[in-house]
């Protein structure tokens, strides 16, 4: 007979300052706050990057995974330096997370991996 193993049954769960923001996330973010800071109304960024306005509103939501060729479209028409805007979101998500990067260190929780 199969044993039914709970996970997360005798594991207390210790308090953390929450989920990780997916990359997706933060990237929408700063370009967002990039656009806004410029005063750039969205459908003339999308149409400097070629994109409609519909997807880049949904990259700046977190909604779309963009391809590098796309974030490369929009850091060029917001007139941004990809590298800085990388180590950007980089710091922004050490500092959510409240700790230096991530080696070596486990997950808290469950994980669930797929090829």
């Amino acid at each position: 007979m199969a044993h039914i193993i709970s996970l997360h049954g005798k594991h207390p769960r210790t308090p953390g300052p929450g989920p990780e923001p997916l990359w997706r996330e933060a990237l929408g973010r700063s370009l967002r706050a990039a656009r806004e800071e410029r005063g750039s109304r969205l459908v003339d960024i999308a149409e400097r990057a070629g994109l409609s306005p519909q997807y880049l509103s949904e990259i700046e939501r977190g909604r779309k995974e963009p391809s590098s060729e796309m974030i490369a479209a929009v850091t060029g028409a917001l007139g941004l330096d990809l590298a800085d805007l990388l180590t950007g979101i980089a710091g922004d998500v050490r500092r959510h997370r409240g700790t230096g990067p991530a080696l070596g260190r486990r997950p808290a929780g469950p994980v669930l991996m797929a090829a």
